[in-house]
């Protein structure tokens, strides 16, 4: 089980200490006053539970301070410029777009009886439909500028998992290539969602 008030503490202690851009203050309140810190990460994939989104971002930090470190240790110049900040930035805040996005409705389900009875499970409630990571984007720049890694980072998360790379777009191709930030971030993410959380 997730420990909710014990990962909010830690989540702010992170952006705290290491994100110190204007705008970061108003929109860390922004994040306290929504449902950041209690919604899921997923409907039905990966933490699919109460606080499952502020957990995923932080196992995504997680794996992408691992991951620096590894690079670095290999004197990897494509990391060299990538800081604190920016790591704390594109990890902690690259599923913003889940904000306010998940809703608790109920279905009947028989139980272990044969009773039917009415469960809780998450559904999706769109208010703003504008994308996967580019809507991430959109969200953070309305409270401060990221820097072009941090937001080629967040915009690519996905993979070859986002929508847009189906059609047949070479952009994320391009972005990996360019933006070798952009690579490890969505590494952390595949990382967290399948190595360390639990999944339906």
């Amino acid at each position: 089980m997730i420990d909710i008030d014990l990962n909010k503490a830690r989540f702010l202690k992170i952006y705290r200490e290491n994100i110190q851009r204007d705008g970061s203050e108003k929109l860390l309140k922004w994040l306290c006053d929504s449902d950041f810190f209690t919604a899921p990460a997923s409907s039905k994939f990966h933490n699919a539970e109460k606080g499952g989104l502020c957990d995923h971002s932080l196992n995504v930090y997680d794996r992408a301070v691992e991951l620096i470190e590894i690079e670095n240790k290999k004197d990897n110049s494509a990391f060299k410029n990538i800081t604190a900040e920016n790591i704390a930035i594109a990890a902690l805040l690259h599923d913003l777009c889940k904000v306010d996005y998940y809703q608790v409705s109920l279905r009947n389900v028989k139980n272990e009886l044969g009773m039917w009875e009415q469960v809780p499970y998450y559904t999706v409630d769109e208010k703003l439909p504008y994308g996967h990571g580019e809507k991430s984007v959109y969200m953070i720049s309305g409270f401060m500028r990221l820097t072009r890694e941090e937001a080629m980072a967040i915009n690519w998360h996905m993979g070859g998992f986002d929508k847009r790379v189906v059609g047949g777009d070479f952009s994320l191709s391009k972005a990996f290539s360019q933006f070798p930030f952009a690579t490890l971030i969505h590494i952390a993410d595949i990382m967290a969602t399948y190595f360390d959380e639990d999944r339906a």
